[in-house]
């Protein structure tokens, strides 16, 4: 009998750890990516000994493949995937390809805004707890490597709706689901039904010893969780009610978390990540780190010692009195909001990218409250131009990280906020989000 024939679409983080772990497995296996392969995946590839193309899918090899792992950045509309699935070869994401060759844990948070802080605060205090826990998925390194070359008791893992999206048998023990909003909707056919069937695929296989935590306060995800037989144990956060129940709410300054009738107090002035977005984040990490028995005093530690991420609303620098925040993880409409609702003094906003299908309207009277200025940064800026003309005074274009922080300081003045969350994607001009926001910094610290 031959040995099964596994093909990988992408060779970045997830597509060469997928394939590790596919050649550990002793599968026949065979990378191939349309683009250019980074030289440090490429050297991954070469030392396990697994073959691959570059700027180029051949066809004639991909269509003998028993199975595709597809990188989550591939749309399903792709001539590629089309041709597989006209062929009727099955096409799987990474997570679901690994999840088969580990008992482990897992730790899995999907939504719009707030997944990776959640993801990384999970991560933070199960480390801090002393856990053998590893982190992946959106985040990290490839969950597939970890399976391969480790040997986790847990993970935390940041799912986006692409991986979901290829993931059927794969099932998460500990669900959290953080909101859902308008996102990616270029990638459903601009459905915004198609996007929430989609995160709500992170309950999909999970049975009543499982765990399901979301956002009693998110609008849509409360208009649809009924549509959906979740058959988990259901855990709710709020900031607006009291959960009477299973979960934390916030109850004169203090979040107070209740699991198994347990209680648990912390004060909001401990945590380290401030906002009301971060609260609900603290909330969704505490909450699944007290299922897995974690001490009170590590839970109240670790979220009061935890660093920030990068790119998510980073202070940079103060030039001359101008404070500099590097919002550029910001992709969406709805965690532009949350940075537009931190901000305390008057502020130059530096938006633009690849639009998303972005409705604006939620932004408007956060941007006619405290923006004084806007600079676009983007090849494309007539939606954002034509959105806020009449709101904000001054509206100035540029095509570049570093003309857009100097004409932004030329706008400020002392005790200005100039802050960088673009709404959009990042792709007509930079690499990725990373890419923008270190463009971002550099320019900051070269004034």
């Amino acid at each position: 009998m031959s040995r099964k024939n596994i093909i990988v679409l992408g060779a970045g983080e997830s597509g060469v750890g997928a394939a590790i772990l596919a050649k550990k497995k002793g599968f026949d296996v065979f990378v191939s990516d349309l683009g250019k392969i980074k030289e440090k995946y490429k050297n991954v590839l070469l030392h396990h000994e697994i073959n691959f193309e570059e700027g180029k899918h051949t066809e004639s090899i991909i269509l003998q493949a028993d199975e595709v792992i597809k990188s989550p950045g591939i749309p399903d509309n792709a001539s590629i995937i089309k041709a597989i699935e006209n062929k009727g070869i099955p096409v799987i994401d990474e997570l679901e390809f690994a999840a088969r060759y580990t008992n482990a844990t897992k730790v899995c948070i999907t939504g719009s805004n707030g997944k990776t802080t959640t993801t990384l605060l999970t991560y933070h205090i199960l480390k801090n707890a002393g856990f053998n826990v590893g982190l992946g998925g959106n985040v990290g390194q490839s969950f597939a490597q970890q399976v391969a070359e480790n040997n986790f008791d847990y993970y935390v893992l940041e799912v986006s709706s692409f991986q979901l999206d290829r993931m059927f048998n794969f099932k998460a023990e500990i669900a959290i689901l953080t909101n859902i909003t308008p996102d990616h909707l270029d990638r459903y056919n601009y459905q915004f039904e198609n996007y929430i069937r989609s995160k709500f695929r992170i309950t999909q296989n999970q049975t009543a010893e499982d765990i399901f935590i979301f956002c009693a306060d998110d609008d849509e995800t409360m208009k649809h969780i009924y549509n959906y037989q979740i058959a988990a144990k259901k855990y709710s956060i709020s900031l607006l009610k009291t959960i009477s129940d299973n979960g934390a709410y916030l109850e004169n300054k203090n979040i107070i978390l209740t699991t198994n009738t347990k209680k648990i107090t912390m004060e909001l002035e401990t945590l380290a990540l401030q906002g009301r977005h971060n609260i609900y984040n603290s909330m969704a990490a505490s909450v699944a780190s007290k299922i897995l028995n974690v001490r009170k005093s590590i839970i109240k530690n670790s979220l009061s010692n935890f660093d920030n991420i990068e790119h998510r609303l980073e202070f940079i620098a103060k030039v001359h009195g101008i404070e500099f925040i590097n919002d550029s993880k910001a992709t969406n409409v709805n965690s532009t909001w949350y940075a537009l609702e931190c901000m305390t003094k008057p502020t130059i906003w530096i938006v633009g990218g690849q639009d998303k299908g972005n409705d604006y309207s939620t932004l408007k009277l956060l941007v006619k409250s405290k923006v004084k200025a806007i600079v676009c940064l983007g090849i494309e800026n007539s939606k954002i131009i034509q959105e806020f003309s009449g709101i904000v005074p001054v509206i100035v274009e540029t095509k570049s990280a570093k003309e857009a922080v100097d004409t932004a300081y030329l706008l400020a003045e002392s005790d200005d906020v100039v802050l960088l969350s673009p709404c959009c994607s990042s792709f007509d001009l930079f690499e990725n989000f990373e890419d923008r926001g270190i463009q971002f910094k550099n320019a900051v610290n070269e004034l």
